[in-house]
Parts: structure tokens; C-alpha cells; sequence
């Protein structure tokens, strides 16, 4: 798996991932519908135009969830044992339709789990980018990811 296990992460490490996107209308409006925000300001091009924005911004919540799902295949993929929580989120910018959006994570924070010695506890700040390479999006992750299994080491696991 190309996930991280507790002792690979390491405080300070930053990962530019890969993935890219460029937002779409279907994006957001789907994004709205399914999770029952009726916000005009995300799906009312009329009223949207009459904002300081002058257009429609896209859902923040859409951005938080990409950037935690870029991130997966770089950080958690088959080592999470379960996401424990999201912290402060912040967004400095607007996410507009056809924005397109990357993602990078920095590692800030870990220790051993004192309930499961076989886990520990990882603080990952993820960041998203628009196509100017503006900050829209930071939010914090801490997550439970396994210990390396007994006789692996770091350098044997993908690293």
C-alpha cells in the first residue's frame, strides 16, 4: 500500500500530491444536492451575480473533502485505522467554477497511541492551491495509522 505508517511520518515532511482538478458546475451542484445545501450563493447564478463575488462560489465543504481525498493515496491509503478528527478550517480565498484545484499536505504532529501500541496518532495539515497558486483551502487531519507490521522496516515498505 503507498500509505504511510506511523513511523514514516515525519513532523515537518511536506507531500505535493499528484492530482489535480479542475471544478466543475456538475461538481458543485451535485456536491450541493447531495448534501441538502440549498445555498444561492452556490447554485444561483442571478443572485450570485449580485455578490462581491460577482459570481457563484463554490460549496467550501466540496473543497475540504477533496483535499482530505487527494491526500489518501499518499498519506493513509491501507494504513488508517480511522480518521479521529478535523480541526480549524480555513479559507482565504474563494473556490470558483472551473478553478482547478491541487492539494499538499505537511505533516505536523504525531505520537504512539496509549490505547493501541500497535497505532499512533498523526496531526496532517492539508492545503489547496487554485490555478494561481493561491491558498483557498487549509484544514487539519488527525488520523490513527498503524505501526509498521514486525519485520518491515522503513526503507521495506515503499518508502
Amino acid at each position: 500500500m503507498p500509505g504511510l505508517y506511523y513511523e514514516q511520518c515525519d513532523i515537518g515532511r511536506v507531500i505535493k500530491h499528484r492530482l489535480s482538478r479542475t471544478v466543475t458546475e456538475s461538481d458543485n451542484v451535485l456536491f450541493c444536492a447531495i448534501t441538502h445545501n440549498p445555498q444561492p450563493l452556490h447554485l444561483d447564478a442571478e443572485y450570485a451575480s449580485k455578490t462581491e463575488f460577482g459570481q457563484r462560489v463554490f460549496n467550501s465543504m466540496y473543497t475540504v473533502s477533496f483535499a482530505c481525498g487527494v491526500s489518501v493515496e499518499d498519506t493513509t491509503l491501507g494504513t488508517l485505522v480511522v480518521n479521529l478528527g478535523f480541526g480549524e478550517m480555513k479559507f482565504p480565498k474563494p473556490v470558483f467554477i472551473n478553478d482547478t484545484l491541487s492539494v499538499e499536505t505537511e505533516i505536523m504532529e504525531k505520537r504512539p497511541s496509549k490505547s493501541r501500541p500497535n497505532a499512533g496518532i498523526v496531526t496532517f495539515e492539508h492545503r489547496v492551491y487554485n490555478q494561481h497558486s493561491e491558498v483557498v483551502c487549509t484544514m487539519l487531519r488527525t488520523a490513527l495509522l498503524q505501526r509498521l507490521p514486525s519485520g518491515l522496516d522503513e526503507k521495506d515498505s515503499g518508502e
